[in-house]
């Protein structure tokens, strides 16, 4: 079993970390629309709360979420595809939990990818509605949240 180390990213973590999304098989097909481009920049890095968990022995990437505290949000979220189903979406997921608990946050909402909707549900989410399409992104999302 993988050891996993969690730790706020930091600017030279930038480019890994878009490669993850980029790489992410989720997001391949009729999804692919939704990251065309995107990338997680040291800006965003600095701005925002984004935290990365790696493989202890390794230091390979294994996931990453970034929590934005006004409003509470989920941002981003990504489990390499070779890391998943090996609980490092329900580490980070805990991690970023304990984070919103510490700061005083009631609750935390996450728009999720379709695909991704049950994990979710799995960790604790609730289902509180539906995001519509808008944009390039031409599919509704699960709308969800988590009670810290």
């Amino acid at each position: 079993m993988t050891e996993t180390t969690i730790r706020r990213a930091d600017e030279n973590d930038a480019d890994r970390l878009t490669d993850l999304i980029q790489a992410s098989s989720a997001y391949h097909g009729e999804y692919a629309p939704m990251i065309d481009g995107y990338r997680v920049t040291p800006d965003y890095i600095a701005r925002h709360e984004v935290f990365l968990a790696a493989d202890q022995a390794t230091g390979r990437l294994l996931g990453f979420y970034s929590l934005i505290r006004e409003p509470a949000e989920l941002d981003l979220m990504f489990v390499a595809d070779e890391a998943q189903g090996r609980g490092t979406g329900r580490e980070l997921i805990g991690h970023m939990l304990e984070l919103a608990r510490a700061a005083g946050i009631a609750d935390v909402r996450v728009v999720s990818h379709p695909r991704a909707e049950h994990f979710y549900l799995r960790v604790g989410a609730e289902r509180v509605g539906t995001f519509p399409a808008a944009g390039r992104i031409t599919w509704d999302r699960p709308d969800l949240r988590f009670t810290v």
